[in-house]
């Protein structure tokens, strides 16, 4: 494996500047306060010093001395168990495991239909974007429960959500059309300052444009 003890600092996040894993991860770091250095690359170009840690080149990686993770998922559990405070999981192993199908749910139901409006052509995305907008709103009586998502503290869960969330109005998807609750959930989110630090550059731009 490739020696990374000349870098800057011991931890290194190579992040794409619009994806919404990479942004997921991104967020951890900053709800932590994890004293990483974050990359932004080119996935269509990765630099040779990723590739040698990462020869897929995707984002995000995260690199910590020996140690290379290339999921999201798990990058955001290590932060988490490797940083304990603030914690963004229950202690106890039945919430935790409930937290962790929350998040999978969350991968496999929604996830997916952004991916396809954001990829396909308009008739393939006109369909997908229905069936998102749909199961949100549909889901609206979660959202309205508690102030975090089925928590009342704000958790890996949101982690996944905030990012997610902040893209559908550059889909065509209007938030406060989804209903009061998860409106306010989302500004609820959008609103916490480690949210804000996390946003690239071109993330900022995401609701400029969709507001225009």
């Amino acid at each position: 494996m490739a020696n990374i003890s000349s870098r800057k600092s011991a931890m290194t996040l190579f992040s794409s500047a619009n994806c919404v894993m990479s942004h997921c991860a991104r967020l951890v770091v900053h709800e932590k306060g994890v004293p990483a250095d974050i990359e932004f690359f080119d996935p269509n170009d990765p630099p040779e010093d990723l590739l040698e840690l990462n020869p897929n080149g995707n984002a995000p990686t995260f690199v910590e001395r020996d140690l290379v993770l290339y999921d999201a998922r798990i990058i955001m559990e290590y932060l988490d168990e490797r940083f304990p405070h603030p914690a963004l999981h229950q202690m106890d192993p039945v919430s935790r495991a409930n937290a962790r199908m929350l998040i999978k749910r969350i991968d496999q139901e929604w996830y997916p239909l952004l991916e396809e409006i954001q990829l396909h052509g308009d008739k393939k995305a006109a369909k997908a974007k229905k069936l998102l907008r749909e199961s949100l709103i549909a889901a609206a009586p979660v959202f309205e429960a508690t102030p975090y998502f089925m928590s009342e503290e704000y958790s890996l869960i949101d982690c996944a959500m905030a990012p997610f969330l902040w893209r559908l109005p550059s889909i065509g998807i209007d938030i406060a059309g989804l209903g009061k609750g998860i409106t306010a959930y989302a500004n609820r989110l959008f609103g916490r300052k480690a949210f804000q630090e996390s946003l690239s550059r071109e993330e900022k731009d995401m609701m400029q444009l969709a507001s225009k």
